[in-house]
């Protein structure tokens, strides 16, 4: 004879190991956030499969990137998103992140969860440092050397930390409902 069951009880003892050795609950995660204040003291950013990636860069970056780059075909995702992004920070930061998949658990909001050691600020850093080597290594496969040389001169003047602080002055990270400004 089966057990009953009260619904939501099986998440009860779901805990996310954190990168600074803390734990949390999944529940602690909800869907607005950015940021976990931890209790080891630190922030950790926070990303979640339904983020969506111009939370990081503006929607035409975004839709490039979704019509540039296939996923592989074994791949669960079908076009170019926030799992691709975070995939690529945890090859970069492997010890940095944790990566928690909830997608048989329906009572937290959300299928895929990513807590950092990094504070949402230098993830988002991160985040535009690697979809730049992305463009770079696309540019470098080109035709057309002027659009190389022009990237390359481009890149140069570019800084990263003048262009999360403008994008994050743009838009209201502070927001539940981080939408453009």
């Amino acid at each position: 004879m089966t057990e009953p069951r009260v619904p939501g009880a099986e998440d009860d003892d779901a805990w996310v190991d954190l990168p600074c050795g803390e734990e949390a609950h999944v529940k602690d995660f909800d869907l607005g956030m950015r940021e976990y204040e931890c209790s080891c003291g630190e922030t950790h950013a926070v990303v979640m499969d339904m983020h969506p990636p111009s939370r990081f860069v503006p929607e035409d970056i975004v839709a490039v990137l979704k019509e540039a780059v296939t996923p592989a075909p074994d791949d669960e995702f079908e076009e170019f998103g926030t799992p691709h992004l975070m995939g690529a920070v945890m090859e970069q930061l492997p010890e940095d992140i944790v990566a928690v998949d909830e997608s048989e658990n329906g009572s937290v909001g959300y299928a895929l969860l990513w807590v950092t050691d990094l504070d949402a600020r230098e993830l988002h850093e991160v985040v535009v440092e690697l979809v730049v080597e992305l463009m770079d290594h696309a540019v470098s496969h080109a035709d057309d050397s002027g659009t190389e040389s022009e990237f390359e001169q481009q890149m140069q003047e570019f800084d990263v930390g003048e262009f999360v602080e403008a994008y994050r002055a743009q838009r209201d990270f502070e927001d539940e409902y981080d939408t453009p400004a």
